[in-house]
């Protein structure tokens, strides 16, 4: 009886070990892609050429926010010469900044001549123009942005749903003195587009903003997301809408 006893626990343990190490297979093989392997697939999705590095266009952007009046935006780029221009038409006024390989200039009205006044109320000042560089070539950038110096990219990749739809979730972060905001990248399983992005000043206090990404413009090969719908994370406040096209 004590054999028979014996063999039976022998042959249990088999089992229990033959269980373990499928599942242990399993899991290893159901495992999501890292998140450097992420990112590869989704720049191959959005810039199949890799012409990002050389890219030279105008876009042309249409802001419409709550009980404002549209903003229309022209921004031309031009990576290799390091050259950017803004201009933006808002309430018949035109504003205008120049990045020429680091050189800064603005313009009211298409003049160089301001008063005080105008610079305090149309914020024509270097570092406005820096900024609205920044914003616009790292937005309209993405995903191929995130391969720059100073980005910290999170190895492991979330599986999310997000109202109502699924997504594979890249955390970044950024080095000190590049930028202090955490930021969540979602992306399409199958095609690995960029559909939402969500940045957090302070993620305990659920600050910060998600944006909804809808549509697609194609330029110099690259494929740009159409539409961007900004919301605020605290509320669900709905802020604005940008409408890109082509020039």
């Amino acid at each position: 009886m004590a054999n028979y006893n014996t063999n039976l626990h022998f042959s249990a343990l088999i089992k229990s070990l033959f269980v373990l190490c499928f599942l242990v297979f399993f899991k290893a093989s159901a495992q999501e892609i890292t998140g450097e392997q992420l990112l590869d697939k989704a720049i191959n999705y959005h810039d199949p050429n890799h012409h990002y590095n050389d890219f030279k266009g105008t876009l042309s952007i249409a802001m419409k926010m709550p009980d404002d009046s549209e903003r229309l935006s022209k921004v031309s780029i031009d990576l290799p010469k390091q050259y950017f221009k803004l201009s933006v038409t808002k309430n018949d006024k035109v504003v205008t900044y120049i990045i020429d390989n680091e050189v800064v200039n603005f313009s009211l009205d298409g003049k160089s001549d301001f008063t005080e006044e105008d610079v305090k109320t149309f914020n024509l000042t270097e570092t406005r123009a820096r900024f609205m560089q920044n914003y616009y070539t790292y937005l309209y950038g993405l995903p191929m942005k995130l391969k720059d110096a100073g980005t910290i990219i999170n190895p492991v990749v979330e599986r999310k749903v997000f109202m109502g739809q699924e997504y594979l979730v890249l955390a970044v972060k950024y080095e000190e003195g590049v930028g202090k905001d955490a930021w969540y990248f979602y992306f399409d399983p199958k095609t690995y587009a960029l559909k939402v992005y969500q940045f957090y000043h302070d993620q305990t206090k659920n600050d910060g903003e998600y944006i909804l990404l809808s549509g697609e413009e194609e330029l110099s090969g690259i494929k740009i997301p159409k539409a961007r719908a900004w919301y605020l994370n605290q509320d669900d406040k709905y802020l604005a809408t940008d409408t890109l096209s082509k020039s």
